[in-house]
């Protein structure tokens, strides 16, 4: 079991910076593949960023050279390092883990582990 907690979202103007944290204790083996995907009111929920327990990453199109993936694996930390933000990037971030499938392919619906998301907001 595997339990995810998110912090570091707020609100920012166009441009700004924030770096999202999400915290995994419980089993580290269940935390082999991370990512965050975000979700704004109506839409399905949507991949972002996911890194695999060998460290390859993958981005959505849009957040490409903008947003920054990254695990401490020590710590069972996974960060997502979010720079000039535009009002686009707005939603709920949610952290996400399984235990044996990359993110990047798996059904969003079939992700074994999540966060309660943290609010990123921006405004121009």
């Amino acid at each position: 079991q595997v339990h995810l907690e998110e912090s570091g979202g707020g609100s920012v103007q166009v441009g700004g910076s924030l770096r999202l944290s999400c915290t995994a204790t419980g089993n580290a083996f269940s935390t082999n593949y991370m990512g965050w995907f975000r979700q704004i009111p109506g839409k399905e929920r949507e991949k972002v960023a996911t890194i695999d327990r060998d460290g390859r990453t993958d981005y959505v199109d849009s957040v490409q050279g903008r947003f920054t993936i990254s695990k401490d694996k020590v710590k069972n930390i996974l960060y997502l390092q979010m720079n000039n933000l535009v009002p686009e990037d707005t939603g709920m971030y949610y952290c996400a883990a399984d235990a044996l499938v990359s993110l990047w392919v798996i059904r969003t619906s079939a992700i074994e582990y999540w966060g309660q998301g943290t609010q990123v907001t921006v405004s121009s």
